[in-house]
């Protein structure tokens, strides 16, 4: 029996008429009177996979075949977003921004496996963001695989969500493709942050909402990002380690490490916890990562790592 899709779901409780409107936006794209939770991940696989050595796409293409491939996601006529992290007018050497060759790979592999359309977004924050999506080199990689580009720069780009499990955040914004996709890819970068000490997966979420300053100026931002979790889970985790920030975090100029790596897992609390690691920190030690792990959102020790 082939399984629903989350849009095949959504259709039919709106079909439905159903009091609560479950999943924050309807066939058209239009946000329900309240909303949901809005992202649940469709698929689960133990333990991580870290491809290691020289070529990001290399290694984004080996962790992801490991895993099973991307048609373990990926379904055909499937529409995905990618969300990387491309907030800052930073050129890939400068380890600001995710990878353009760990994105375009993704966009490849989703197309490959029979994707409709492959959109890859953030909400960023230098300006002009058509200079930054060109400066990062994104867009060009993007678009020469066949995917597309968007900055999601209006507030009419998004959409209201509950966070029924928050602690501090009971409701948000979330970027309306995400809510209408198929698939949902976090691709962030690992680098250090001035106000959460990391930013790496569960952080990089942060950029799917409208309002990121609310959260500075709340009483925990760490509290913050792991209650935005609870209710915006990607189907996939692919953190980009091939260059790492090490100073001057998020944006830089800073010290840089090349550490060579693409880490891919279903559990963010687990892609985190190693990607702390690699800066030579246990998972407790960041608090948004630790905080996630209590809420129930991942493991800080994966049961399996897989190198390949």
């Amino acid at each position: 029996m082939k399984p629903v899709s989350r849009r095949e779901f959504l259709e039919a409780v709106a079909g439905l008429g159903a009091a609560l409107f479950i999943g924050g936006c309807s066939k058209n794209g239009q946000a329900g009177p309240k909303g949901s939770v809005p992202r649940m991940p469709k698929v689960s696989v133990d333990g991580l996979f870290v491809a290691s050595g020289r070529g990001p796409a290399k290694n984004t293409r080996a962790a992801i075949e490991a895993m099973g491939g991307m048609g373990k996601f990926v379904k055909k006529g499937d529409f995905v977003v990618i969300k990387p992290n491309i907030a800052w007018n930073r050129p890939p050497d400068a380890a600001a921004t995710t990878n353009p060759e760990v994105v375009s790979e993704l966009v490849r592999l989703c197309k490959s496996a029979g994707a409709s359309k492959v959109l890859v977004l953030d909400h960023v924050i230098d300006r002009p963001a058509e200079v930054v999506l060109g400066f990062t080199g994104i867009k060009d990689a993007v678009e020469k695989a066949g995917g597309e580009v968007k900055a999601a720069q209006q507030e009419s780009d998004y959409r209201t969500i509950e966070i029924p499990k928050g602690k501090l955040l009971k409701s948000d914004t979330l970027v309306r493709d995400i809510l209408e996709a198929d698939v949902f890819i976090n691709v962030p970068i690992a680098k250090t942050h001035s106000a959460t000490r990391l930013t790496l997966g569960l952080k990089n979420l942060m950029g799917c909402n409208w309002d990121r300053q609310s959260w500075h100026q709340s009483a925990s931002l760490e509290q913050c990002i792991a209650d935005y979790a609870t209710a915006v889970r990607a189907d996939l985790t692919v953190l980009d380690a091939t260059r790492i920030l090490l100073t001057n975090g998020p944006k830089g100029p800073g010290r840089t490490k090349d550490v060579d790596k693409v880490i891919v897992g279903t559990d963010p609390v687990a892609v985190d916890a190693y990607g702390a690691a690699l800066f030579g920190l246990q998972p407790k030690e960041v608090s948004h990562i630790l905080i996630a792990a209590q809420m129930g959102l991942g493991s800080l020790n994966p049961s399996v790592v897989k190198t390949v």
